[in-house]
């Protein structure tokens, strides 16, 4: 089997095993991936406008007012005006939101560790030197 089709199993292998997980760790709240995507980036930048969140996330502005919507509708982010310009917002996470961040965020620093602890210290390095390599050139 050439090495371009292997790499294709593994990887579908993979992101089919992290998405799964990912979704039961989520199905566990009352948040929806996207919403929990979008908590991630408001944990990890802060106050963030909606274009710049929409940025982040890949989607439109239009997907990430939606998302926002039932961010702020749960109580766990909310818009803040712009003083210079009125039409911008910075969406901001609540307490509620903030703690939701830290929780996803230790599951998935728990997962990261429960991968590395099947790879030697040599291999953990090179799997994060080629992760870096392909979060810079490929995408």
């Amino acid at each position: 089997m050439p090495i371009v089709h292997e790499m294709t199993e593994e990887l579908f292998t993979f992101f089919d095993g992290f998405a799964s997980w990912e979704n039961s760790v989520i199905r566990a709240s009352d948040l929806t991936v996207s919403e929990v995507h979008a908590i991630e980036v408001l944990g990890k930048y802060g106050q963030v406008n909606m274009k710049n969140l929409a940025a982040k996330l890949g989607v439109t502005t239009g997907t990430t007012t939606v998302t926002v919507d039932r961010l702020e509708k749960k109580e766990y982010a909310y818009r803040q005006p712009v003083k210079e310009d009125r039409r911008v917002y910075l969406i901001t996470l609540t307490e509620k939101g903030q703690a939701a961040f830290t929780e996803h965020h230790q599951y998935h620093t728990d997962l990261t560790a429960q991968i590395l602890s099947v790879l030697t210290s040599e291999e953990s390095e090179q799997l994060l030197h080629i992760l870096k390599k392909l979060n810079q050139e490929a995408f």
